[in-house]
Parts: C-alpha cells; structure tokens; sequence
C-alpha cells in the first residue's frame, strides 16, 4: 500500500512539474495571454523574457520528467526519493513565503503552494512508510 501511494504523490508531482513543457512550445503571445489569465498584468514583448520562459519551462519539465522516473522506477532510485520529497517541500515554503510577500491573488498561488507541500510531504511519508519493501 505504501508503495502505491508513494508512486500516487511522484505521479502527482511529475504531472506537476511536468506541466510546465507546454511553456516551452506556446508562442509568446499565447504564453503572455495564459499568464494573464492566472492574474499577470499584460506583458510586452521582450527577448530576454521569451528566453527566460523557455528556460524555466524546460527546467521545470526535466524536474517532471524525475518525478515520473522515481514513479517508475522507485526500487531503483529509492535513495532518490527523500531528496526531492525535500526539494518539493523546500520549494513551496519558498513559494509560500514570497506569494505571501507579494499579496498575490488565491490562484494559482494557492494551487502551486499546495502542490509542493502536499506532494514533499506525502512523498516522504510515503518513502518512509515504503522503505521495507523498497529496501528489501
């Protein structure tokens, strides 16, 4: 039971992050559109903020593209696991911490925030709850 819990939090945080891929393929005037329905002010056009789309869009999918191998894989990349249960957990305090600074609007600031504690959480208790088997 354990086990397929932990591979139901790696799999939520995969389609998380993983989510992010699509920024990596919209046009920027699709990107800024979808941005300013999660609550943005309109975005001029700019080079560098383009690049920077496609980079934290890219970034963001490898991370996925972890989750969804731990998922997969979690016998083999046991020792893995508690690390980005961490790294999820340590990024929605960071989120939490400036969303909260920056009074930003319910959604999707919630939404994120949640996903990363939610997911860093369950995934470490799952990974403890697993160990004998995933050890074994």
């Amino acid at each position: 039971m354990w086990v397929k819990l932990l591979r139901t939090f790696l799999g939520l945080s995969a389609a998380t992050w993983g989510a992010a891929v699509f920024g990596t393929f919209l046009s920027w005037k699709t990107a800024a559109a979808t941005m300013e329905d999660f609550g943005a002010k309109p975005i001029a056009y700019d080079r560098m903020l383009d690049y920077w789309l496609r980079m934290a869009s890219g970034a963001f999918a490898l991370i996925g593209a972890l989750y969804l191998l731990l998922m997969l894989q979690p016998r083999r990349y046991r020792d893995m696991i508690p690390w980005f249960g961490v790294f999820a957990l340590v990024e929605g305090i960071v989120l939490l911490i400036h969303g909260l600074r920056l009074s930003l609007p319910a959604m999707p600031f919630y939404g994120d925030v949640a996903a990363c504690i939610v997911g860093g959480v369950g995934i470490l208790i799952c990974w403890r709850g697993s160990k004998s088997v995933l050890y074994s």
